[in-house]
């Protein structure tokens, strides 16, 4: 079979968006040239691909094993692209992050900044995402490295498992609720809430909670971050649902109690998804290790007798 590199793209978008027109916009191309290397590569086969219906495109069988292997000669393509660049003195690395709502505005912002200034020629392009795409855009090659919390599929992909992370009920210490060692979240729907913004991963679940509960939260504010959601809790516009990590950072500046909550799904089991970690390029490796060096130290510094008595869950 002869195609390029413009094929393999074209079809993967096309298979992604369902929709050929959407597919040839993003590649820059007319609707007829898209369509017409689609039937090229179609007529190479000898199999159809796709199926045409009337609200777009869908994958055929042989379709789905194409833009298997398509995806994986794209992958190679981005890594010999890369990888050259380093003999050019151009950018040595770029690294391709799919992560969670905690992840991009907790503890990476954290992280980061010593591992560019450690590694002045790699990139990091971080992209927010919900888990379960996360762990599909490790598998097909969008990220490089996904963050997830929780119970999620991993889709066969490598779990490397580097903390532990806990939600919590956040209130103003004037609260009624401020008084409780613990609650049932569904106790808290009846009150003003502060939550993320919409879209945002833990947003997203806790709407998934509230609907098998039968009940919505009752938001009054929607932010885009947590220290943000911590500071209106600490003016008492509401309680919010806060991994507790970044409460206990806001906790005494902003006046807030920390409340435990009942349900298992408050504690999260944190994991780093790859394809192969022993086929990552280094500077994706030396990332992952300063994560885990991250954690390890927050272990060791919360294991100290002079601050034992801070509840921590890291």
């Amino acid at each position: 079979m002869h195609f390029d590199l413009t094929d393999l793209r074209l079809f993967v978008l096309t298979a992604e968006e369902g929709n050929l027109t959407r597919a040839a916009a993003r590649q820059h191309l007319s609707l007829a040239a898209a369509s017409a290397r689609i039937k090229a590569l179609e007529a190479q086969a000898g199999l159809p691909l796709l199926y045409r219906e009337a609200r777009g495109m869908r994958l055929s069988p042989p379709g789905e094993a194409f833009l298997h292997h398509a995806r994986g000669v794209l992958r190679q393509a981005e890594r010999l692209r890369t990888d050259l660049q380093e003999y050019g003195g151009g950018l040595r690395g770029h690294v391709r992050v799919f992560a969670n709502t905690t992840a991009v505005t907790d503890f990476l912002p954290e992280i980061l900044p010593g591992f560019l200034a450690g590694n002045p020629r790699v990139n990091i392009d971080l992209q927010e995402k919900p888990n379960a795409e996360i762990a599909r855009g490790v598998l097909d090659g969008r990220a490089d490295i996904g963050i997830v919390a929780g119970q999620v599929d991993t889709l066969g992909l490598q779990a490397l498992h580097f903390s532990t992370d806990r939600l919590v009920l956040v209130t103003a210490r004037a609260h009624p609720f401020s008084t409780y060692t613990s609650i049932a979240f569904a106790e808290t729907l009846e009150e003003d809430a502060v939550g993320m913004q919409q879209g945002s991963t833990l947003q997203t679940f806790l709407a998934q909670v509230t609907d098998k509960l039968g009940k919505p939260l009752k938001l009054r504010i929607q932010l885009s971050s947590f220290d943000a959601m911590c500071r209106m809790i600490g003016a008492g516009v509401g309680v919010g649902i806060v991994p507790e990590s970044a409460a206990r950072r806001n906790q005494d500046s902003m006046n807030l109690a920390l409340v435990e909550l009942l349900e298992p799904w408050s504690v999260r089991e944190r994991y780093i998804l790859v394809r192969e970690r022993e086929t990552l390029p280094a500077y994706a490796k030396s990332l992952i290790e300063a994560i885990f060096a991250h954690y390890q130290k927050a272990s060791q510094q919360y294991t100290n007798p002079e601050i034992s008595d801070m509840k921590t869950h890291l």
